[in-house]
């Protein structure tokens, strides 16, 4: 009886991996699929250009000033 109950458990262990790992396997497969799909399907939208702003002409110069002794402040140089 022993020898039928180790039987059946290594073999409910290997359906077992066997399902994960065709699951596994499976899920890789289609989310691959699924991505190149997508990408082919998906027209190329150019991601839009950063424009900095001058920050110099925006803050005149006592409010400059302040930020300064804010920052020094701060960082207690």
């Amino acid at each position: 009886m022993d020898n039928n109950l180790l039987s059946e458990a290594i073999n409910l262990t290997l359906f077992g991996m066997g399902f994960v790992f065709v699951f596994l396997a499976l899920m890789v497969v289609l989310t691959s699929f699924m991505s190149a799909s997508v990408l082919r399907l998906q027209p190329f939208v150019p991601s839009a250009s950063v424009v900095p702003i001058q920050t110099d002409n925006l803050i005149d110069e006592d409010t400059k000033s302040i930020i300064e002794k804010a920052i020094r402040l701060h960082t207690g140089a």
